[in-house]
C-alpha cells in the first residue's frame, strides 16, 4: 500500500500500461487541479464582488487580460520545457533531461526581472488602452500594479508545475495547489475583510462622503485580494521548485546544467514560442474586445467576467484531458510507440466528450447558484445564465478542438497549433463578434447586444473544428518531435 502511495508522488511512465489506465491516472489529479485553479482564480472576484461590491468585481476582471499578456512569455518557457521533458523522459536521456531543465530555471530567472521591471511602470497605460471605465478606473489600477510586482512568482509555479507535469507527476503539483487555494481565500477573507472594512470606517471619520468611504474601501479591499494573490503564488512557486530540485534519481540541477546552451534554448524557443504567441493573440483579442463590452457598462461587463468563470468549469475536463494526452503523446513519441499515440488520442476524445456533458448539464442545473457567489444582484445572474446557455454547442466543439490539439502539441507541433489558434482568436473571432455587436444596436441597446459576445465564439469554434480535424489528417504533426533518433512516424 505505501509503494502504491509513493508511486503516485513520482514521475509517471506512460509508455507502458493501458492507455486508458494512463491517462486516467494522469487526468484525474490535473481535473482536480484545474477545480482547485478555478478557485483559486474565482477567489479574488468572489470576495471582492461580496465584501465591496459589484464594481469592485468588474475591476479586477479588467485586469485578467492585461496581466496575462505578459505572463505569456513565462508561460512560453513552461509550454517549450515541458514537451521537451516528457520526450527526453521517454527517451530515458537523463542528460538531456538536466540541460533542458536547467536551462529553463535560468530563463526564468532572466524573463521575470525583466518582464517585472517592463510591466509595472505600464500599468496605468495599459488600462486606459483598454478604455477602462472611470468608475472603477483606481481599483483596477492598484490591483493590476501588485500582481505584476508579484509577476516572477506566478510564472516560476507555472514553468516547475509544468516541468513535474511532464515527468507524469501530476499529484504533486495538485497537493501545493489545494493547499494554496485553502491559503489564498484565508488571506482573501481576511485582507479585504478588514482593509475594506477599515477604510470605509476611516473615510467617514475623518468626514467623508459616503461615496468617497466606498472608493476608498474599494481600492483597499482590491488591493488586499491582490496581496493575498501574490504571497499565495510565492508559496506554491517555491513548494514545486524545491519538489524539482529535490528529484535527482532523474536529472542532476547545477552550475553547468544551468548554464544556457543556444541549442536547449532554441528548441525551448521553437517549441514555446508559438504557444505563447497564441496565448498572446488570444489574450490581446480580449484586450481588443474589452473596450466594446465596456461600452455596454459595467454591469454587463461584470456579468461577462462572472460567466467566463463558471464557464471555466465546462471546459476543465477538456483541459485536463488535452494535459494528459499532450504528455502521453510526448513520451511514446520519445519511446517511438506511434500506436499507443493513436490509442491514446481516441480514449482522450471519448473521456473529453463524457465529461463535457455532464459538466454543462450540472451547470445548467446549478450554474445560478455559482454566479450567486460572486454578485447577488438578480440581474447579472440572469444575463450570466443566458450567456452560458448560448455556449452549449461551443463546449461540445471544444471537447474535440481540445483533444487533438493535445496529442499535437505533445508531438511538438506547437507552430501548427499556434495558426489554428491564430484562426479562430483573430482572423475569426474579432471580425465576427464586431460585426455582430455593431449590426445588433438599437435605440435599447446603443452599444450593441450583450449576448453577441458568446454568440460569435460559438461561430468561431465552429469554423476552428474543421480547420482542427482536417490539419490532423494531414499529419505533418508526426514528424515534429524533439526526439528524432527514437520517433517512428
Amino acid at each position: 500500500m505505501l509503494s502504491k502511495i509513493k508511486s503516485l508522488f513520482g514521475a509517471q511512465d506512460m509508455t507502458v500500461g493501458r492507455p486508458s489506465t494512463c491517462l486516467w491516472k494522469f487526468a484525474i489529479p490535473m481535473l482536480i487541479s484545474n477545480i482547485a485553479q478555478m478557485l483559486y482564480s474565482a477567489a479574488d472576484m468572489a470576495i471582492v464582488g461580496h465584501y465591496v461590491g459589484d464594481g469592485a468585481l468588474s475591476a479586477v476582471g479588467a485586469t485578467g487580460a492585461i496581466q496575462n499578456l505578459f505572463l505569456v512569455f513565462l508561460m512560453a518557457v513552461g509550454a517549450g520545457v515541458t514537451v521537451m521533458v516528457s520526450q527526453y523522459f521517454g527517451a530515458k536521456d537523463n542528460e538531456k533531461l538536466g540541460v533542458s531543465i536547467g536551462n529553463a530555471f535560468t530563463l526564468m530567472i532572466i524573463m521575470g526581472v525583466i518582464l517585472t521591471a517592463v510591466s509595472v511602470p505600464l500599468t496605468g497605460p495599459m488600462l486606459r488602452i483598454t478604455k477602462t471605465n472611470n468608475d472603477i478606473f483606481n481599483m483596477a489600477y492598484w490591483y493590476l500594479f501588485i500582481l505584476f510586482c508579484g509577476t516572477a512568482a506566478s510564472g516560476f509555479y507555472n514553468v516547475m508545475s509544468g516541468i513535474l507535469r511532464g515527468l507524469g507527476d501530476s499529484v504533486f503539483p495538485l497537493i501545493v495547489l489545494l493547499i494554496t487555494v485553502l491559503l489564498n481565500v484565508f488571506l482573501d477573507i481576511l485582507l479585504v475583510s478588514w482593509w475594506s472594512g477599515a477604510a470605509r470606517e476611516s473615510s467617514i471619520l475623518a468626514g467623508g462622503t459616503l461615496e468617497a468611504a466606498e472608493a476608498a474601501a474599494g481600492v483597499a479591499g482590491v488591493v488586499g485580494a491582490a496581496v493575498a494573490t501574490i504571497a499565495s503564488q510565492i508559496f506554491s512557486a517555491l513548494a514545486c521548485t524545491l519538489r524539482v530540485l529535490h528529484m535527482k534519481n532523474l536529472f542532476s540541477i547545477n552550475r553547468a546544467t544551468m548554464k544556457l546552451q543556444s541549442a536547449i534554448v532554441k528548441q525551448i524557443v521553437r517549441l514555446g514560442l508559438p504557444t505563447g504567441l497564441q496565448m498572446a493573440v488570444m489574450f490581446l483579442s480580449n484586450i481588443v474586445m474589452q473596450p466594446f463590452i465596456m461600452a455596454m457598462g459595467s454591469s454587463v461587463f461584470a456579468a461577462q467576467v462572472a460567466t467566463m468563470r463558471v464557464d471555466g468549469f465546462a471546459v476543465m475536463p477538456c483541459q485536463a484531458f488535452s494535459n494528459a494526452v499532450s504528455t502521453f503523446t510526448g513520451q511514446n513519441i520519445g519511446a517511438g510507440k506511434m500506436d499507443r499515440v493513436k490509442k491514446g488520442g481516441t480514449t482522450t476524445l471519448i473521456m473529453c466528450m463524457s465529461f463535457t456533458l455532464i459538466m454543462v448539464a450540472a451547470i445548467l442545473i446549478w450554474g445560478k447558484y455559482v454566479f450567486a457567489l460572486f454578485t447577488e444582484t438578480q440581474d447579472l445572474i440572469d444575463m450570466g445564465m443566458g450567456f452560458i446557455r448560448i455556449m452549449i454547442p461551443a463546449y461540445v466543439i471544444m471537447a474535440v478542438n481540445m483533444t487533438f490539439n493535445g496529442v499535437m502539441r505533445g508531438a511538438g507541433d506547437s507552430v501548427g497549433t499556434m495558426w489554428i489558434s491564430l484562426a479562430i482568436n483573430v482572423f475569426l473571432k474579432v471580425p465576427i463578434t464586431l460585426t455582430l455587436i455593431l449590426t445588433s444596436k438599437t435605440d435599447a441597446l446603443p452599444a450593441g447586444n450583450p449576448n453577441a459576445l458568446m454568440q460569435g465564439m460559438v461561430y468561431c469554434m465552429a469554423i476552428g473544428l474543421v480547420i482542427t480535424l482536417v490539419y490532423y489528417r494531414l499529419g505533418k504533426w508526426k514528424s515534429k518531435s524533439v526526439v528524432k533518433a527514437t520517433a517512428k512516424a
